[in-house]
């Protein structure tokens, strides 16, 4: 369904021969720079060999306890060199990683795991992340569970403190045959064959995503797709690219965004990744004291909270490149406000998880206020009508933004939703209104579905509403986005209840823990006595927001 040959893009060693999949990303950076660091995490240092000697010996583990090509491995960790080298491994003997968000409840982690048919679950011994995960692996396709300690991944020290005054945050998992360490994987004596990949073809990863109707879905994202969206990023990125950067891991490398801006495109350029387990100003800041750190890419929620901070100070972004912003609008106030505190260009782009991720991306030196960027390279991206969706609109006219390209995704797993999600001519509909202006910069105005998005994260009403009727007081339910000071925007709900049925609004949130993230969790809930609807009897979410002052 692309225009473009994912062929045509692929990076060339310096051998002449072009790089076919993900792992091979690896193998010639090591091969370059064996003895510069590709990791740092919490103090404790890899070099890119050790890095590559784990993955070798981990991929031979994954063989040993039955992965072969096509099999899907879900991954869901914090930040930790676990989660780098789990990625590799998996790429190595031509598996499939589906990315997990390590704080999805137990119903949600069920559901992806049905919905991908994974056979493999890797999870941290972290009780608020290996518990939910652990208990989700029941009555599904996951044969054998592997556990990566937390304090393993520590240097030595922090490991053995963790141990000691963290140990009530530690799972003990019952015996359970399909339980395998990481440390027994790491030790495997397996080496493994080449496995031969077809970059056009072989998906390296599935990508869950509401999609456009909040139903989870995963886009098969192939090997294709992200080595041309690394090549795209290089293009328009190359100033800040020229030398390997030091990357600041703060975002989640489940998310599409992280895993291409800080794990992907760090280690092409055989760069090191600064790897945080999670996101927090004074974390964040002790380590840019720490490390200079060149390259920071960071939702707008992030660089709220760190101009919140009073530690915030020029001199910790004196050696920064670029501060990448994506996953949400960038208001034009907060982007010049951080420039000016920060001393250091921020530069907005834009993409979906369809699209590995990155559509556009302002140039370093050449940012337009409002703006999400430029067209990167090998992409037609054109506005078409709301009416007609096979017409192209000219410059300034509002559309729906409609792409072809490498790096558009083959479609999505099982074929769940292709056929709405491209027009009859194979462009892909990212569900945005926007238009271009003359000199082809990206202009987002609107949205045509109703995404909630919360901090970077797309948070769907139709799952929190589900939820919510699940609960037996419950009647109708309705969620909308209302401005969030610091996320940007939060999830409000609307409830009427049954007759002669009580519940509080503590209740209910009590009743959504089990089913939706923290992230996904109202804000507020509210009851009334009846919700707005069309004339023929649907509710209506327009007019709902209309009724709550918001109207965009």
């Amino acid at each position: 369904m692309n225009a473009m040959n994912e062929s045509t893009i692929l990076r060339h060693t310096a051998s002449g021969d072009s790089i076919q999949d993900l792992f091979e990303l690896l193998r010639v950076s090591t091969f370059r720079h064996p003895n510069a660091l590709a990791i740092d995490f919490m103090g404790r240092k890899l070099a890119y060999r050790e890095v590559f000697q784990a993955v070798e010996h981990v991929a031979g583990g994954l063989k040993d306890i039955g992965v072969s090509k096509g099999d899907r491995v879900a991954v869901s960790l914090p930040n930790t060199p676990y989660a780098v080298i789990l990625f590799f491994a998996v790429q190595r003997i031509g598996g499939i990683v589906v990315n997990l968000n390590p704080l999805y409840v137990q119903h949600e982690v069920h559901q992806i795991l049905k919905t991908a048919d994974v056979s493999v679950l890797v999870i941290s011994d972290l009780a608020a992340i290996a518990e939910p995960a652990y208990r989700a692996a029941e009555n599904t396709s996951v044969r054998r569970i592997v556990v990566c300690p937390f304090s393993h991944a520590l240097p030595p020290v922090k490991g053995a403190l963790f141990k000691v005054l963290k140990s009530k945050d530690i799972y003990h998992f019952p015996a359970d045959k399909r339980i395998v360490t990481y440390d027994a994987l790491a030790h495997s004596k397996t080496v493994v064959k080449h496995v031969t990949i077809d970059p056009m073809h072989d998906v390296a990863v599935l990508q869950f995503t509401g999609g456009t109707t909040g139903i989870p879905k995963a886009a098969k994202l192939t090997h294709g797709n992200l080595l041309a969206n690394i090549e795209q990023i290089k293009d328009m990125a190359r100033d800040a690219l020229s030398e390997p950067p030091t990357t600041l891991g703060i975002l989640p490398l489940f998310h599409v965004f992280a895993l291409m801006a800080v794990m992907l495109l760090t280690i092409e350029r055989g760069g090191e990744i600064v790897l945080l387990p999670r996101f927090d100003t004074q974390s964040t800041l002790a380590t840019m004291r720490r490390v200079r750190i060149t390259l920071m890419p960071a939702v707008p929620t992030i660089q709220t909270a760190l101009l919140r901070d009073p530690g915030l100070s020029p001199d910790l972004f004196s050696h920064m490149r670029a501060i990448i912003s994506g996953g949400a609008p960038l208001p034009v106030a907060l982007r010049k406000r951080f420039e000016e505190t920060a001393k250091c260009p921020v530069i907005e782009g834009y993409g979906l998880s369809e699209t590995s991720p990155v559509l556009t991306l302002n140039p370093l030196h050449a940012v337009r206020d409002g703006s999400c960027g430029k067209i990167v390279l090998h992409t037609d991206l054109q506005i078409r009508s709301l009416d007609d969706i096979s017409r192209r609109l000219p410059v300034m006219e509002k559309g729906e933004v409609c792409v072809k390209g490498p790096q558009v995704m083959s479609g999505y797993w099982k074929g769940e939703g292709d056929a709405s999600a491209f027009t009859p001519d194979g462009y892909f509909r990212t569900g945005d209104v926007g238009y271009l202006d003359e000199d082809g910069y990206l202009f987002l105005v609107d949205r045509l579905k109703d995404i909630i998005i919360c901090g970077g994260y797309n948070v769907y009403p139709h799952v929190i509403e589900e939820a919510l009727h699940r609960h037996p007081a419950v009647l109708e339910a309705l969620v909308i986005g209302v401005p969030d000071s610091y996320r940007g925007q939060s999830p409000k709900a609307f409830v009427t209840l049954r007759p002669d049925s009580t519940v509080t609004a503590a209740e209910l949130a009590t009743h959504l823990e089990q089913y939706v993230s923290k992230i996904e969790r109202p804000r507020e809930i509210v009851f009334r006595d009846s919700l707005p609807k069309t004339l023929i009897g649907k509710l209506s979410r327009k007019d709902l927001k209309i009724q709550e002052g918001i109207t965009s």
